[in-house]
């Protein structure tokens, strides 16, 4: 495990209480320090639930290491027990409980014998995944449990619901629009007379779980979350799911195409041909298609822009960019890390270079190297670009309370190709619009930013040079500023005067 002030994906037990805490009428126990139960402030202030985050701390304290966890942990559950009346209580254990090397299955099952609900301890490593793989392997568990639960009892029904229906896994608290993507994909399924069967985990009850079998397929928008329950459920009871990521024009269409071989084959015969709603709502629906070839989007074509983020978003916005709207991207990255091979077999083709790392520096070097004209990615990327003036639109998590809107803003789907191409020309306009700003005297940008990503300099720049670097248009200020910084180094220069200034012009113009 690795400490770092920036992380894009937290540890183990997030994903878990992400799981948890979307469920209805689930309860989540922490056992872990205090200081470790900031999910309750982050759900609360980024969510804006209108409920309390169902998620208690079992706080590992003084006593506790002195006597052991074992009957405060149990004490929590039965109380939560019987004050909350959950369904199900899931215990999580974090890297603490793993250093003190404490048997929680033994507290969970000596809780399951005086608690009325379900309780299950979470079975992730918290030392090998992430919180992201950590809420795959959670929801796969929980709906496993139910599911051989029902088996067990005899209450399994495996019978098909009479017209086509499908579940949607992998919506979750916390997630990036997941909520406007979640009713963009009902509305399609709707209008491709596909019933909605399930939405799980956010806003499914643990008690329905049995009944997933009763729909004809799975939807999997995102590769993060949802895949290892679906891969269960084909396995188990032959259910076939769909994971391509309905964004952007083309895989939108190629997703709808997906669920129109499923239905027919299970029908035995060809029941459904989508071929004239996909051509209705490219043409009409989705500006996207006729945004690509309009005046706005062809000034574009040619632009160099980075991509980075989880490995869904991050890919579908790779080939929106390169094969929608002609774009260059010169390199396309994720930090999921765990699914690098299906990250580059998507992007390989539609991209100069491919960076997979966790690491933010990484990033932002890269970032500063190759000087793109707009950067798509998490916050992260979008403080780097601030750092180095280049627009960055954010397409992923990492979020910030700003990618929760309370207006209607999915990504998915044929209205989602709407949001990502106002998102693009946006993304790339603001440099130009800081320029004429500049020039009719919208506001004060006389101040310079002397920061770069590196905290390590020795270079001192005098009062004339900071003066005639504040005369240069903004949006190409960065770019001088650094090739100048460049030279002054290669030079063994300590102080950037107006004469250093001019002899590094020259140099970069031979």
């Amino acid at each position: 495990m690795k400490l770092a002030y920036w992380m894009y994906a937290g540890p183990a037990h997030i994903g878990t209480l992400r799981v948890a805490s979307s469920f209805k009428n689930v309860h989540a126990i922490m056992h872990a320090p205090l200081g470790d139960d900031y999910f309750n402030v982050m759900r609360s202030m980024l969510e804006r639930e209108r409920d309390f985050t169902p998620v208690t701390a079992s706080i590992v304290d003084r006593h506790v290491l002195a006597r052991g966890s074992q009957e405060k942990v149990v004490e929590n559950i039965t109380r939560k027990d019987k004050e909350e009346r959950p369904d199900l209580i899931v215990l999580t254990p974090t890297c603490t409980s793993s250093i003190l090397q404490e048997d929680l299955q033994n507290f969970v099952d000596r809780a399951s014998m005086g608690a009325d609900c379900d309780v299950i301890l979470a079975d992730v490593n918290h030392y090998r995944v992430n919180e992201l793989q950590a809420a795959d392997r959670t929801l796969e568990q929980v709906v496993r449990h139910y599911l051989e639960k029902a088996k067990r009892q005899g209450c399994l029904h495996i019978r098909k619901t009479e017209k086509p229906s499908a579940n949607i896994l992998g919506i979750f608290t916390l997630g990036f629009h997941n909520q406007h993507d979640c009713r963009e994909l009902r509305r399609l399924l709707k209008e491709l007379g596909v019933e909605t069967h399930q939405v799980i985990p956010e806003g499914g009850s643990v008690s329905q779980l049995q009944f997933l079998p009763n729909a004809w397929f799975n939807i999997v928008p995102y590769r993060e979350v949802g895949l290892m329950a679906a891969e269960y459920l084909e396995k188990e009871f032959g259910m076939p799911y769909v994971s391509t990521t309905p964004m952007g024009v083309v895989d939108t269409a190629r997703c709808i195409r997906e669920i129109q071989s499923i239905i027919n084959a299970q029908a035995g015969h060809e029941m459904v041909n989508y071929q004239s709603y996909i051509d209705q709502q490219t043409r009409f629906v989705s500006q996207a298609a006729w945004f690509s070839r309009s005046i706005d989007c062809q000034n574009l074509t040619g632009k160099r822009a980075v991509v980075f983020g989880d490995a869904t978003h991050a890919a579908s916005m790779t080939k929106i960019l390169s094969r929608e709207m002609g774009i260059q991207v010169v390199c396309a990255g994720t930090y999921c890390k765990h699914d690098a091979g299906w990250f580059r077999e998507q992007v390989a083709s539609f991209c100069d270079q491919v960076l997979i790392t966790d690491d933010h520096t990484e990033v932002g070097d890269l970032i500063a190297k190759v000087e793109p004209a707009a950067i798509f990615g998490t916050q992260m990327e979008r403080h780097i670009g601030k750092r180095l003036d280049i627009p960055c639109g954010v397409i992923s998590a990492p979020v910030h309370i700003q990618n929760f809107p309370l207006g209607y803003r999915p990504f998915l789907g044929y209205e989602g190709t709407n949001q990502i191409a106002d998102l693009v020309y946006n993304s790339f306009t603001l440099g130009m619009e800081d320029h004429l700003l500049e020039i009719f005297g919208g506001h004060d940008t006389k101040e310079v930013i002397t920061k770069s990503l590196s905290t390590d300099t020795d270079l001192r720049w005098s009062a004339e040079g900071q003066a005639e670097l504040s005369r240069i248009p903004g949006f190409v200020r960065s770019k001088i500023k650094r090739n100048t910084e460049k030279f002054a180094r290669q030079n063994n220069l300590n102080e950037i005067t107006v004469e250093v200034m001019y002899a590094a012009k020259e140099s970069f113009t031979q």
